[in-house]
């Protein structure tokens, strides 16, 4: 269904473009791009280091270095069909949940400006729930190897299919923009089975409505934002419909903690605060779940110093969870294996904190190469965000990264 939304988008747009470029003065088409060459090593051999859950490979246990973590490359095409009426089109290459690198489209949407400060956008558009979501898979445009991800994991969808819009007003020199923006994202993610072989599974967030802020204020730029959705995860029904076997009780728990059309909800607030030759930066988030997703917050500050064309660069992080990592479950005779699954669900949570040390070298002004030292210490029975764990690993552990990125925009 995803598929075919984004070719009517597509075709929309085509056929968008060559309508009005006998009707408006100045159509215009143009071809942008970004991407980022990377590489990590991982002092981790039981388990991998992703950058986002929905790889399946990464950094330590498969290989000690590996180019598929951070690696990717996109393309955009905008289209400018009148001083009001735009669209653009933007295609990414990078791990996909199955291990391939097939492009998929990020956006593809089409812009009205009603007046200069209202527009609407329709189509595939990004999901705005953190301060630098529009970029974060643009490497360029960021201080770091990637977003920290003790915020930016909470919620790792980057886009969603629907609309957007967008006010923007001005008191005195400061600007803000509010945002509305309403759809649902259908994302495949990577697991393994019993039988340890790679298959998929998917995720469903429908109804997902965002309210965000955006002020700028000189050198200052701050950010609010709300967001819930509909989160419907099928592939973990059968182990709760077990549950519901026993009764009132099971279904008690059942209904407690499956992810069948249960709200998510995330509250977002972000600062920057950029001089030119320095700046300081961090984000706060709060996720709810009403699942065994658990109920988490996360945050991290973010500092540096611009020596020329250097830019060395300091960010500590915190992710945790605040609801139960336990339950006592039927506790009954014959329960137990089932209750042991339940437990590790919710103890296996990502709870982790990291010193990253890093520096950028602006080599031209497309051009950007970061080097960047991660130490992670995980919280006692968690396994932070690794992945792929192995019988060897132990979860409660430290974990240092080396990461080498060069980043280009065209």
């Amino acid at each position: 269904m995803l598929k075919k939304q984004t070719f009517t988008l597509l075709a929309s747009l085509i056929m968008l473009w060559g309508c009005t470029t006998a009707q408006a003065d100045t159509p215009s088409l143009s071809l942008n791009g970004f991407g980022t060459l990377g590489a990590v090593h991982s002092s981790e051999d039981q388990a991998a280091f992703v950058s986002t859950i929905f790889a399946p490979r990464g950094a330590g246990h498969s290989s000690d270095w590996s180019a598929e973590v951070d690696s990717r490359l996109g393309l955009q095409l905008t289209a400018d069909f009148s001083p009001r009426l735009s669209g653009v089109v933007q295609a990414v290459t990078e791990q996909r949940y199955d291990g391939s690198y097939r492009p998929t489209i990020e956006w593809a949407n089409i812009t009205f400006d009603a007046t200069p400060d209202f527009s609407l956008r329709a189509g595939r558009v990004v999901l705005p729930i953190f301060m630098n979501a529009e970029y974060r898979k643009v490497g360029y445009a960021l201080p770091w190897v990637r977003p920290p991800q003790e915020v930016y994991s909470s919620v790792p969808v980057t886009n969603t299919d629907g609309i957007d819009v967008s006010y923007r007003y001005r008191f005195g020199e400061v600007v803000n923009t509010l945002r509305a923006t309403y759809g649902q994202s259908k994302v495949k993610f990577p697991y393994r089975d019993e039988n340890d072989d790679l298959i998929s599974g998917s995720t469903d967030a429908r109804e997902g409505l965002t309210l965000g802020s955006e002020l700028e204020w000189s050198e200052l730029r701050l950010f609010a934002a709300y967001s819930q959705f509909r989160l419907t995860i099928e592939e973990f029904n059968p182990f709760f419909n077990l549950y519901r076997l026993y009764g009132t009780r099971g279904e008690a728990i059942a209904d407690r903690y499956d992810i069948e059309d249960k709200r998510f909800e995330v509250i977002s607030l972000g600062a920057n605060y950029d001089r030119g030759d320095w700046f300081v930066m961090g984000e706060w988030t709060q996720t709810d779940s009403r699942s065994f997703l658990a109920d988490s917050r996360g945050w991290y500050v973010t500092g540096g110093y611009r020596l020329g064309a250097i830019t060395p660069y300091v960010t500590y992080a915190r992710h945790r969870i605040y609801s139960s990592t336990s339950s006592p479950g039927l506790s009954q005779p014959g329960t137990e294996p089932l209750d042991a699954v339940l437990n590790s669900f919710l103890s296996y949570q990502p709870q982790q904190t990291s010193l990253a040390l890093g520096a950028r070298w602006d080599v031209s002004p497309n051009l950007a190469l970061k080097a960047q030292f991660d130490h992670m210490d995980h919280k006692e029975g968690s396994p932070g965000y690794l992945v792929n764990q192995q019988p060897g690993f132990e979860s409660g552990g430290s974990v240092n990264l080396f990461s080498l990125a060069l980043d280009f925009v065209f």
